[in-house]
């Protein structure tokens, strides 16, 4: 598993850079703007929240407990926090918009995760996961956080979402291009995107799903334990009518 050390390595790299720049191009075209809004980000998200920490009325990032914190943002007051991700330190639908990165596929419990963001997202909120293709070129090469944990394909992030009552409302897909260091691969990057947009083609190395929150969450059945209840008699002790009679 990545900590924050291999993932501000990574992506201080000339091969994390493009692929900030394509998973940002992504993530603006489901998000065009966030102002006035709380913005969250909960995995490794500081090389995306940048996209709205001018605009939004407040941004943070909350980084799980097994990967480590690092400040944020760099020469300004601290934004970031280490959390248990299945424990937010936030009161009930404070936030607008939940960014998760890096987070879903390494969590040990998907479902405690999901159910904590669902707890602190406002009504109408949104969420917007980046999560690794199974079928993807990156999920096979361990040699970069997309290649950590656990991959989903887009009928299992589908599934996951609604059992966590979640509606998906948009999906999209990047990274086409390789997870090769080559420069001439990297100054394509681009071009890459591009192809791969226009035909879906299907190796792509992230998911993108944006979900709303659903208000009426269905709550838990409970079984329900026999109980032998105790009710006193109502009938008078032979000690009590001898008083009453005297």
């Amino acid at each position: 598993m990545s900590d924050v050390v291999d993932l501000r390595a990574f992506y201080t790299s000339s091969l994390g850079m493009v692929a900030r720049r394509m998973v940002n191009r992504a993530i603006r075209a489901h998000w065009a703007g966030a102002r006035g809004m709380t913005v969250v980000g909960l995995g490794y998200c500081t090389p995306y929240l940048g996209l709205f920490r001018e605009d939004a009325d407040r941004s943070l990032a909350f980084m799980p407990a097994r990967q480590g914190v690092i400040h944020w943002p760099t020469a300004r007051p601290g934004r970031s926090a280490l959390v248990e991700d299945d424990m937010l330190p936030l009161p009930d639908a404070a936030v607008d918009r939940m960014l998760i990165v890096h987070a879903l596929e390494m969590s040990d419990d998907v479902g405690s995760l999901l159910g904590e963001v669902w707890r602190v997202l406002a009504a109408g909120g949104r969420v917007l996961a980046v999560v690794p293709n199974r079928r993807g070129l990156w999920a096979q090469r361990d040699t970069t956080p997309f290649g950590q944990g656990r991959p989903y394909s887009s009928r299992q992030l589908t599934e996951l979402m609604r059992q966590s009552s979640f509606t998906p409302v948009a999906w999209s897909q990047a990274l086409w291009v390789p997870p090769i260091r080559e420069s001439v691969v990297l100054r394509s990057a681009a071009a890459w995107e591009r192809v791969g947009s226009a035909l879906s083609l299907p190796f792509a190395g992230v998911h993108l799903v944006e979900a709303t929150k659903q208000v009426y969450k269905p709550a838990a059945v409970r079984r329900e334990r026999a109980v032998e209840i105790f009710r006193p008699s109502l009938a008078p002790s032979p000690a009590t009518r001898i008083a009453q009679d005297t």
